[in-house]
């Protein structure tokens, strides 16, 4: 399990649907993201029974935040997995409550240790709508570096590439 002192995470469950519902269908992250319809609870369950959990077969790897205690958080996602290239997308949804409390940044660090680590990758990446200043703040105190901008990305609006490179992985 990836975990720290304050947060783990840890592989969607069935009982994650209610939650996941909630995150999917929250119209106001539409805007900042590639979503752009209502996903329904029979969706999302059918989602988790399909999904193998491996990220290698799967391309893809969504975790639930959540604390110490068990209270769910959030959603981190390892996603556009590259083996051939040795690299992947990272995706965070924080609920507005946890915001601003470092647990997208304890969740960034978990998933950089599991990828760069663990699964061997060189690169992890994010595309943020530039719009998105705090989470801009967030991958630049964790040391990934801006190095794009993509011309009305999402909803017409630019969106800025974040990358970081293992260095102690190089291929």
């Amino acid at each position: 399990m990836l975990h720290n002192t304050h947060i783990r995470l840890r592989k969607v469950e069935p009982q994650d649907v209610p939650f996941l519902y909630i995150v999917e269908n929250d119209t106001a992250q539409w805007n900042e993201t590639d979503v752009h319809n209502p996903l329904s609870q029979k969706d999302l369950h059918d989602y988790i029974e399909s999904s193998t959990g491996d990220i290698y077969r799967d391309g893809q790897l969504r975790l639930i935040i959540e604390n110490s205690d068990g209270t769910t958080l959030g959603v981190a996602d390892l996603f556009d997995l590259d083996i051939r290239n040795s690299k992947a997308a990272l995706g965070l949804y924080v609920l507005p409550e946890w915001r601003s409390k470092r647990v997208a940044f304890q969740a960034v660090e978990l998933l950089e240790e599991y990828a760069f680590s663990f699964l061997r990758l060189h690169q992890l990446y994010a595309v943020i709508s530039v719009r998105n200043a705090s989470c801009m703040h967030l991958f630049e105190q964790l040391g990934y570096r801006h190095t794009a901008t993509l011309m009305q990305w999402v909803n017409n609006s630019d969106a800025a590439v974040w990358q970081k490179f293992d260095t102690d992985n190089t291929l």
